[in-house]
């Protein structure tokens, strides 16, 4: 509708007057979404000019901008949380140490003549030998009747001339303490011990068996006995290409597997747990249909007698046999079915029956049922760039809204209610159906509302976490193992730094120590037993 001539309105009747409102306000929306549409075009070259000026300034050998400090995380998970009930403060003291006493030293002290003795008066003093001792073993050699000629065998631990209290000593201060190779042979060459740098990395990378066996055994059991995980990846650069790692783990495991792809394939080959196998069941059918995979394909697998193919050359020559292969259609037969497989191998193997995948909506990791990480969705509304005062109102309001929202969530998971459930429900539909003027800001809560099933699954499940922190607390060990070290080089350090730091995390989560494993494995005498890590991984299991 236009204006009548003159722009005079008092020949309109009222249903023409709100007919030209409704025509106005719409094209104000259109103006406001190019407003908004320019704004960010403006930004993006306002970054394109100040980048073409710093390279100006590079080039001529200015001193560069000072750095911006990016913005603090949003806080939410810590601000929503309980406040913890004050109490006695814990005194320090030795009280613990004083059953682990290794000597006794009585200190003499010079008196007058004609003082009492009156006993003595005692203090606990924890101290740290380090010291090289170099060890002559001197192995009978006996030749029986026959001929045969039988050596003492030399104590366990010992590799290659090094004994197992030095490796544990390498081992620790590397993964744990995160010192790299060359300080660690300043280290020990100040203490007294003639090693290389070479050596050194020998002892790290090599030799592991044993490490790498538990470290699988875990995962296992920990896929096989976890109500929830949650999962994160990081980029790690192998063999001067870029890769990435995975974490896998709840709060009672953690394992960290690095290959050259982030795709979905590479996270259900590391969701296998080192089983090679291709299995088509229920789940695999399930797992191709939800993934669009034509009809046809799907019955052609489902028809053949052969379910279980024992590795990945058996499977594509299946593949090829049923001609998958030459079919150029999307989505892409081949790719689809090899992940439903996959997909099939974990659940044939007893992995994740009834576990949720707990993400930060990385879409590799949207397979069975996924929930999604609070912390990152109410992030999305924390990064926004609002313009104008009104659209940082809008942000500041709907963020409160999500932190209340969020901490209703929390209190629900501590006396879950089927009422409780539905009014949250309705109330998440309320807060993300809003529209408040900033398109931006609509947008991204329209988007966060088309997965209200992965953002309400504690609803259903309690149980769960409402965030991913922490995978994120176990995968900065690899991101500070990175910047500190790098990058890997052969394939025996990747496996040594995903094993050992996946063993030393879960080995935090079990309340054992780290130093203590690594003695018990390596066969240090003295060193007290401690069981099997999957063992405790499973007595730990919900009941």
């Amino acid at each position: 509708m236009t204006l009548p001539p003159n722009d005079s309105l008092e020949g309109l009747s009222l249903a023409e007057l709100r007919g030209l409102v409704g025509t106005l306000l719409g094209e104000v929306r259109g103006l406001h979404g190019q407003v908004e549409s320019l704004q960010m075009e403006n930004q993006a070259l306002r970054a394109d000019n100040q980048s073409l000026k710093d390279e100006i300034k590079r080039l001529k050998d200015l001193p560069p901008r000072p750095p911006i400090k990016p913005s603090k995380p949003s806080g939410m998970e810590k601000a929503t949380g309980a406040k913890a009930a004050k109490g006695k403060r814990r005194r320090r003291g030795a009280k613990r140490d004083s059953a682990r006493v290794s000597r006794e030293v009585t200190v003499a002290v010079s008196s007058p003549a004609g003082s009492r003795f009156k006993g003595y008066e005692t203090i606990l003093v924890r101290d740290l030998v380090l010291s090289a001792e170099v060890v002559r073993y001197r192995r009978e050699r006996w030749v029986t009747p026959s001929g045969e000629t039988i050596v003492a065998p030399l104590p366990s631990g010992i590799v290659g001339g090094w004994g197992a209290n030095l490796r544990r000593f390498i081992l620790a201060c590397h993964f744990q303490g995160q010192v790299t190779t060359e300080r660690l042979t300043a280290l020990l060459t100040g203490i007294g011990v003639d090693i290389s740098k070479r050596q050194v990395v020998r002892l790290i990378s090599e030799g592991l068996e044993v490490f790498v066996a538990e470290d699988r055994d875990v995962l296992r059991t920990g896929l096989a006995t976890a109500r929830w995980i949650t999962v994160d990846d990081t980029s790690a650069r192998h063999a001067n290409q870029d890769g990435y790692t995975a974490q896998i783990g709840d709060d009672r495991f953690t394992a960290f597997r690095t290959g050259r792809s982030k795709s979905r394939g590479a996270f259900l080959v590391t969701l296998r747990a080192g089983h090679g196998d291709y299995v088509i069941n229920d789940e695999a059918l399930a797992y191709m249909r939800g993934r669009n995979l034509a009809g046809p394909v799907i019955d052609r697998l489902a028809a053949f007698p052969q379910k279980v193919f024992a590795d990945s050359a058996a499977w594509q020559a299946h593949l090829a046999a049923l001609g998958l292969d030459q079919l150029a259609v999307e989505p892409n037969p081949v790719k689809i079915a090899t992940e439903g497989a996959m997909w099939g191998a974990i659940r044939h193997h007893g992995f994740l029956a009834d576990a949720v995948i707990v993400s930060d909506d990385a879409g590799q990791f949207r397979i069975a049922d996924h929930a999604l990480c609070w912390v990152h969705a109410e992030r999305l509304v924390h990064k926004l760039v609002p313009m104008t005062p009104d659209q940082r109102q809008a942000v500041d309001v709907m963020r409160q809204l999500i932190w209340w929202f969020y901490h209703d969530l929390k209190s629900y998971q501590r006396s879950p209610c089927p009422r409780r459930a539905a009014a949250l429900r309705a109330r998440f539909d309320r807060l993300f159906k809003r529209r408040t003027g900033y398109v931006m800001l609509d947008r991204l809560l329209t988007r966060l509302h088309r997965r209200k099933h992965e953002l309400l699954r504690v609803l259903d499940r309690p149980e769960i976490p409402l965030h991913t922190n922490g995978s994120e607390n176990d995968i900065r060990a690899v991101v500070i193992k990175r910047k500190i070290s790098g990058g890997t080089v052969s394939d025996a350090g990747r496996d040594a730094r995903d094993v050992l730091l996946g063993l030393m995390k879960t080995c935090t989560k079990l309340g054992v120590s780290f130093f203590a494993y690594l003695g018990d494995r390596l066969g240090i005498p003295t060193q007290t037993a401690v069981l099997p890590l999957p063992d405790l991984v499973s007595q730990a299991a919900p009941a």
